[in-house]
């Protein structure tokens, strides 16, 4: 992304946004409320386009989506909203294949023929998860996937879909709000400003991923310098929109 700028009406949501996201790793966008992260993969999925600037590397590059809420089709079961990403591009055994072993990855074998309804929200939400790693996308973009989660499924599901994606990796980059959740899941992790939004850190993460624990004591610092960093922009003013 090379000087990436948007804006809606008079109000300027990017401000110039330059970043580098390397080939089948993790990156963990953060940022204060409303600061245009959503918009940033709304950009990248194509949904929309940017003002000004380019991005770069996406041409040809199929793409899947994990939106905050799960978008599952009601009158489909858990295994046919997975399946029906996949129809038009293998054959039948394969789709099966594609299918039980995401199913098992997160847990969900005995729920395959579950419609919805009869699931759970932290259930349906792996369910969209499942159906994005299902797709044979080269980028994965993920808008706070495991929202309003309690810590012990959170922590289950961040090690469910970290398992998948070392079997089969692929670039991802994941907007979240919580420090500790961009910690056990990135190589990097991005801040950004409020808008108009501009990079403000960028964070390696040094702790190998099989060392990762929510208490290990290098990422409990990271944490805390991460936190900080997030509420001085929290503090800042935001700029009034210009006027039309």
């Amino acid at each position: 992304m090379e000087d990436i700028t948007k804006s809606y009406g008079t109000l300027l949501v990017l401000g110039g946004i330059s970043l580098v996201v390397e080939r089948d790793t993790i990156l963990a966008v953060m940022g204060p409320s409303a600061c245009g992260k959503t918009t940033l993969l709304s950009l990248l999925a194509g949904l929309q386009t940017p003002d000004a600037g380019e991005i770069c590397g996406l041409s040809g590059k199929s793409i899947s989506y994990v939106f905050q809420e799960p978008r599952l089709l009601d009158w489909l079961t858990a295994e046919e909203n997975i399946a029906l990403v996949l129809e038009d591009l293998f054959p039948p055994a394969e789709v099966c294949r594609r299918v039980e072993e995401q199913l098992e990855g997160m847990g969900l074998l005995a729920y395959r023929r579950f419609y919805p309804r009869r699931l759970s929200g932290g259930q349906r939400q792996r369910v969209a998860i499942a159906r994005a790693l299902a797709y044979p996308s080269r980028l994965l973009l993920m808008d706070e996937p495991f929202k309003s989660l309690d810590l012990g499924l959170k922590l289950d599901l961040i090690a469910r879909f970290l398992a998948s994606w070392q079997a089969a990796p692929r670039t991802v980059v994941c907007v979240t709000h919580e420090v500790k959740e961009a910690l056990l899941l990135a190589d990097k992790v991005v801040v950004l400003t409020r808008k108009p939004a501009v990079v403000k850190a960028v964070y390696p993460v040094p702790v190998p991923r099989e060392e990762r624990r929510a208490d290990t004591l290098a990422l409990l610092a990271l944490e805390r310098e991460i936190t900080a960093a997030l509420l001085r922009e929290e503090e800042r003013e935001e700029p009034s929109p210009l006027p039309a």
